[in-house]
């Protein structure tokens, strides 16, 4: 492990010193020195997450795919919104905008008093343990997410921007990323928020991050998978996941009704909110009212057409289909899509 982190320091190091030092002081950002060297560990994170999506999970699509490739446009869409989050470009527009905020909220919460709880301290000798550590803020942030992920089905606001993530029909490694860039902003604010109130180590936080999104990559692949009885239930799998993203949910409310598996890492949560479904198939996925038969509603082609039509629906100027079209279509027997 010691070599590994060295291993990694040193391309840090190499990076920064080759590539963005050099920009820095080119543009004129110099007194940003110390952030752009840990964007440039954000950057090699990603670079390595990207590595991971293209030789490993991508050959297991490949594999065992659910279904053939049809749409290759919206893949090549998704790559984009990737690329977007784990290159950078997306952490580079938050620091510019909420993190000052953040930094001004704390700095003053300090003056005031505030110090941070500093979960990994709450037991000394086992939760100050690094991987102890590791899995109890895997678990919180995990849950940070399942609660935040149902407001997304919940409340129409947040799935007017959430539904851009659900919109896709042809899940493949690189649909998790395909979000509103609203919507990415406000779950920020939330884990960062909750970063600061438990005192989670930069180090620490950093883990957290890359093994939460690519699992997530992972559960979001074009691929016929499951853990069996007993590690379906401790981690999310592809067929799990697939499940939430299943296109015959009721149109009731503003998002899918109710919805089942909405746990990023852990179905932990789901199990105990009685929001788990168990052994389902690998059924169509996309969202209702999609579908000619419910109104044919357009979320959208390209990257900036998805934004803006979530922009107007948050606005109410996108209008749902008529209500006696929104019928959603019956699921597919799962007799025959079982794995």
């Amino acid at each position: 492990m010691d070599t590994l982190s060295q291993l990694f320091g040193d391309c840090q190091q190499w990076i920064f010193e080759t590539a963005v030092q050099p920009a820095l002081f080119h543009l004129g950002l110099s007194n940003f020195i110390e952030d752009g060297y840990d964007a440039t560990m954000w950057l090699l994170v990603g670079l390595l997450q990207i590595a991971v999506l293209v030789l490993v999970f991508g050959p297991l699509q490949r594999l065992r795919p659910v279904e053939p490739v049809t749409d290759r446009r919206q893949i090549g869409v998704d790559v984009l919104y990737t690329l977007i989050h784990r290159l950078g470009a997306f952490r580079l527009a938050l620091f510019f905008t909420i993190d000052p905020l953040w930094d001004s909220v704390f700095g003053q919460l300090h003056v005031w008093g505030f110090a941070p709880f500093h979960l990994d301290q709450y037991w000394p000798g086992v939760t100050d343990k690094a991987w102890v550590s590791l899995i109890i803020y895997l678990l919180l942030f995990d849950a940070v997410d399942y609660f935040y992920h149902r407001a997304q089905h919940r409340y129409g606001w947040l799935w007017a921007l959430h539904a851009v993530h659900h919109s896709q029909r042809q899940m493949t490694i690189w649909s998790d990323d395909r979000n509103h860039l609203l919507d990415d902003m406000l779950r920020d604010v939330l884990v960062v928020f909750v970063s600061q109130l438990v005192g989670v180590p930069p180090a620490q936080f950093v883990m957290v991050v890359a093994i939460t999104q690519l699992a997530q990559s992972f559960s979001h692949a074009n691929l016929r998978m499951h853990f069996g009885a007993l590690g379906e239930r401790l981690l999310v799998s592809p067929r799990f996941h697939r499940h939430h993203h299943s296109i015959a949910y009721d149109a009731s409310s503003p998002g899918p009704a109710g919805g089942y598996n909405f746990g990023a890492l852990f179905p932990i949560w789901d199990v105990l909110f009685r929001t788990a479904r168990f052994g389902v198939g690998y059924g169509p996925t996309g969202i209702h009212d999609q579908q000619p038969e419910a109104g044919g509603r357009d979320y959208g082609r390209g990257f900036w057409s998805q934004q803006w039509l979530g922009i107007k629906r948050l606005a109410g100027r996108d209008r749902e289909p008529a209500p006696e079209s929104s019928a959603p279509p019956s699921a597919p027997p799962p007799a025959t899509e079982r794995a």
